[in-house]
């Protein structure tokens, strides 16, 4: 049916009423009802008037969002590899997905393209979650740092012909951990991007005088390529005098993408700070998720989404670098978003009051009186999170045989 049809019958209906909806895309940012049907987003507007057929959950007081897009976590958990971001490092996707509001993840190069078929197999097609990946320029991905430094496996053709086959999900290449002075790692990258027409993301791993930061996002990245870890310590962002470097502008300029990837240690205040109270805002807020980095400061993406409007970061501006900015980068426009016709992928949030501290990477602290807590996350229309029980129902009133299942279970009552 077509989305402006109201008349249509409704099947499915679902709507989400008075909660302030932020949408970026389309730039909404006012109390408004949400009507999703059929697994897409109907309409949004002022005082829907549901029938009968539809679930009405009233969000008062909280704020709805389209579902986040973390565009960086590493889900390759099934190598059985001890110690590795491609094995007991990575997590799985659905059990950290919904509770976070985030309905699409993005793996940041934890495979290449010899083992990227054995992820998608045992992970991406088995999750619930939606997931993308960036495939390593490493052909074992991030099995051991070791293997990310041998040029000989940096086969662009191999990672091309992989990008190409797998092109629904494979959305750019991935540099990592390089040691080594020169440039060879990310050169290499950069080929195999420009041969499957895809980004490269880089993390830059070891910051050396014979190849410095500045010259990567300022000469070696192209537009649309991304600089991960981009507030990490040794990152230069203001000068001996604390004044802002303006050659990150200049980067930005010519396309290049900056994004956060907190995980458990490239994230320090000190350079957000500075970045932040000079409207240098990151393109994309992401987590870096994985086993080290949950359990440390990071934690989860509400959690990072947090320290951003501790520092001063606009609430609407956080939520477009967790949702249409991050799903345009990974050339995926349709999602991060709640334009009518799309797939439902929707969060809920509650920004609490208090009084909060928050950890960086290396063991920085800074406090606010604000705090993302995620009520409920959608996906395709489908609650999928609901930390209130916003959906459930007073038990009272649901009869004296809820939770039995009728023509299987009977009741037997001892003599």
């Amino acid at each position: 049916m077509a989305c402006n049809d109201l008349n249509a019958p409704i099947k499915g209906c679902l709507i989400l009423k008075n909660g302030w909806v932020i949408d970026p895309k389309n730039k909404i940012d006012k109390v408004m009802d949400l009507d999703i049907r059929n697994g897409k987003v109907y309409r949004i507007s002022s005082n829907i008037q549901a029938q009968d057929s539809c679930t009405v959950i009233d969000v008062s007081g909280l704020y709805v969002t389209p579902g986040i897009v973390d565009i960086h976590t590493h889900l390759f958990s099934t190598t059985g590899i001890r110690d590795a971001w491609a094995g007991d490092y990575s997590i799985m996707p659905d059990g950290f997905s919904f509770r976070s509001g985030t309905t699409t993840m993005v793996d940041a190069g934890s495979s290449g393209w010899k083992n990227f078929e054995t992820f998608r197999h045992t992970v991406i097609n088995r999750a619930h979650t939606r997931v993308f990946a960036f495939l390593n320029i490493a052909s074992l991905g991030m099995i051991s740092e070791s293997t990310e430094q041998d040029e000989k496996d940096f086969e662009t053709e191999r990672l091309a012909r992989m990008a190409e086959l797998h092109r629904d999900v494979i959305v750019g290449v991935k540099a990592a951990h390089y040691i080594k002075p020169d440039w060879i790692q990310i050169d290499r990258a950069l080929k195999a991007g420009e041969m499957a027409s895809i980004p490269i993301m880089v993390d830059f791993g070891y910051f050396l005088k014979e190849r410095p930061y500045w010259q990567l996002v300022c000469e070696k990245l192209r537009p649309g390529d991304i600089s991960t870890h981009c507030f990490r310590g040794s990152v230069p962002i203001a000068n001996e005098k604390g004044k802002f470097l303006d050659y990150l502008l200049q980067a930005r300029r010519r396309g290049v993408k900056f994004d956060v990837g907190h995980g458990e240690g490239s994230f320090v205040f000190r350079n957000a700070v500075v970045a932040v109270e000079n409207g240098f805002f990151p393109d994309t807020i992401s987590t870096d998720l994985h086993v080290l980095s949950m359990n440390a400061f990071m934690m989860d993406m509400p959690t990072t989404m947090s320290k951003f409007l501790a520092l001063g970061m606009p609430l609407y501006d956080i939520i477009e670098c967790c949702t249409i900015s991050p799903a345009c980068i990974i050339g995926h426009p349709e999602l991060g978003h709640l334009t009518p016709g799309v797939s439902a992928d929707v969060a809920v949030w509650n920004l609490i009051d208090g009084t909060f501290y928050f950890g960086d990477a290396k063991g920085g602290r800074i406090s606010s009186s604000k705090r993302f807590i995620c009520e409920m996350t959608l996906k395709e229309g489908k609650i999928e999170w609901d930390w209130n029980a916003r959906s459930a129902v007073d038990y009272k009133k649901l009869g004296n045989n809820y939770g039995i299942r009728g023509g299987i279970d009977h009741i037997v009552i001892p003599n």
